[in-house]
């Protein structure tokens, strides 16, 4: 009994010092987790100071460039106020000289026409004495016309009584019967030289054949002058203009195009005569556009990096289209000069697409002709060359091409080829000829170049007016598009020989009145009928 009871008291000791131990273990984890909070909350203290001292020191280095980036800006304008004055300063004194000098030609002047008074003055009183004798006789002069218009009138009043004809009856007759046979002898000719050239067709066969399709010559060339960039919205048209205008003023001085900014949403419009520059313009803008940052140094960088690409696209379109029409060893030079021509249209066509096209259309000619057909289509290729500068170099771009083509030592046939295609000189080969036909048929064969509606009904009911304007035309009808103009014309006024007459005036006016593509056949009608009935 003794030892259960001992055995009890041993494991309640036991019992009392383990719950002993437990309770200190867990105060002791208790103070070691307050001390890590306290620690925790130390560190943050920590961090946040110095989060605050960064956000200090940010905020002042802030302060400090946009005060430098002030003082920039004031520097800047101050800059731009004192060349403006400057520049105002140089105008007023420039306009004050020119006042100083307009003034003492005015102060000449006047010294001038006084004394010229007092010579007029002089002159007056000499004139005054001859006066009167020349009044005296001016009475006997305009007596002695009065005798002759006396006499003149008699005899005339003896003539028609002699000749029982007034003065308008007996030069009217004299008139309709010069102009009868004037008439007869004229439409005689025209039929005689239209006989003699049929007779001499079948010797000259090749030229006749090159010469009648060179009617189809056609002399629009028009020009698109402006391109338009679209904006992602309008917000973007103050960003491209700038501060007091500057974006726009360096893109506008560096490229030469004017860039015409109005109320038409997300549109800028660019407007030039030269072609190359609307294009290096177009490509910065849109390139800044596209970037977003829009500024002077800016603009610049682009422009120049996209003047030296323009450069490599020139370079690279004329090499294409020299390879293409099979003429690979043109000069360097020339190959660029053709390439240009890539952003040169012609009446909406583009004229380096023109000029392959001609090249082809003349090798195929002379090929049926028996003629060199690489040299025909070396001069269909270049014929054009010259509109690539006509705006660098006075003179038209026939004169302009033909030049270039000398200076190149190019063929004499293809010097002679471009300055004749259009009709300026003679030509002096048939390949000359060939490359105006290839020209002619390339810009009126259909859909080649535009034309809007309005003009087309302009120019039918120009066609109809002038033919309706001569006296003796009883109705007129434009048909095949304007391509012909047939006449009906008054069989009591109109004879057969007047016909062939009024066909050519009617030609000659329309050919200096009207512009059009191509040719215009006119054919003048004219029908008499006799009608009765048997009863």
């Amino acid at each position: 009994m003794l030892n259960v009871i001992i055995a009890v008291v041993c494991a309640l000791i036991g019992l009392i010092i383990g719950y002993a131990v437990i309770m200190m273990r867990l105060k002791a984890s208790q103070d070691a987790a307050e001390q890590t909070l306290l620690n925790a909350e130390q560190e943050a203290v920590n961090v946040r100071s110095k989060a605050e001292l960064e956000a200090e020191h940010i905020r002042q280095s802030a302060e400090r460039d946009s005060r430098a980036q002030k003082k920039e800006y004031l520097l800047e304008a101050k800059e731009e106020a004192r060349k403006y004055r400057e520049d105002v300063d140089r105008e007023f004194k420039s306009e004050r000289q020119e006042l100083k000098q307009m003034e003492t030609r005015l102060t000449e002047r006047a010294t001038t026409l006084d004394r010229k008074d007092e010579k007029l003055s002089d002159r007056e009183k000499l004139l005054g004495s001859k006066e009167q004798s020349l009044t005296d006789r001016t009475r006997h002069i305009d007596e002695r016309e009065k005798q002759v218009a006396t006499l003149e009138e008699q005899k005339h009043q003896e003539l028609e009584r002699l000749a029982e004809l007034t003065k308008d009856e007996a030069r009217q007759l004299i008139l309709d019967r010069t102009e009868e046979g004037l008439t007869h002898e004229i439409a005689g000719r025209i039929r005689e030289a239209e006989r003699d050239i049929k007779e001499r067709s079948t010797k000259i066969a090749k030229n006749l054949l090159a010469q009648a399709m060179q009617r189809l010559a056609g002399n629009f060339v028009p020009e698109q002058t402006v391109t338009t960039v679209h904006l992602p919205d309008d917000s973007m048209k103050g960003r491209i203009i700038g501060r007091e205008g500057r974006n726009i003023r360096t893109l506008e001085s560096l490229t030469g195009i004017d860039i015409i900014i109005d109320d038409t949403p997300e549109v800028v419009v660019l407007s030039g005569f030269d072609p190359i520059r609307r294009e290096i313009a177009r490509m910065t803008l849109e390139m800044l556009i596209q970037d977003g940052r829009i500024h002077p140094a800016r603009i610049e960088e682009l422009v120049e990096k996209n003047r030296l690409e323009m450069d490599e696209r020139i370079r690279e379109y004329g090499e294409s289209a020299a390879f293409e029409v099979g003429a690979p060893n043109l000069h360097p030079d020339l190959i660029k000069i053709m390439g240009r021509l890539q952003f040169r249209t012609s009446y909406g066509q583009n004229v380096l697409r023109h000029s392959v096209e001609v090249a082809k259309l003349a090798g195929l000619l002379a090929g049926e002709l028996g003629e060199n057909v690489d040299l025909a289509r070396r001069a269909g290729f270049l014929h054009d060359m010259g509109k690539a500068v006509d705006k660098e170099i006075e003179g038209s771009h026939v004169e302009i091409g033909a030049e270039m083509a000398r200076k190149y030592k190019e063929h004499p046939v293809v010097v002679n080829a471009i300055a004749s295609h259009h009709g300026d000189v003679e030509p002096e080969t048939v390949i000359a000829v060939l490359v105006a036909v290839a020209d002619s048929l390339s810009s009126a064969r259909p859909g080649a170049r535009n034309e809007s509606i309005e003009n087309y009904i302009k120019r039918l009911r120009d066609l109809e007016d002038i033919a309706n304007s001569f006296d003796g035309v009883q109705n007129s009808f434009a048909l095949q598009a304007g391509r012909e103009i047939r006449i009906m014309v008054r069989p009591d006024k109109i004879s057969d020989d007047e016909m062939v007459i009024l066909s050519h005036k009617v030609r000659k006016k329309i050919e200096n009145n009207l512009d059009y593509p191509g040719n215009i056949k006119v054919t003048l009608i004219r029908e008499a009928r006799a009608i009765t009935y048997a009863k």
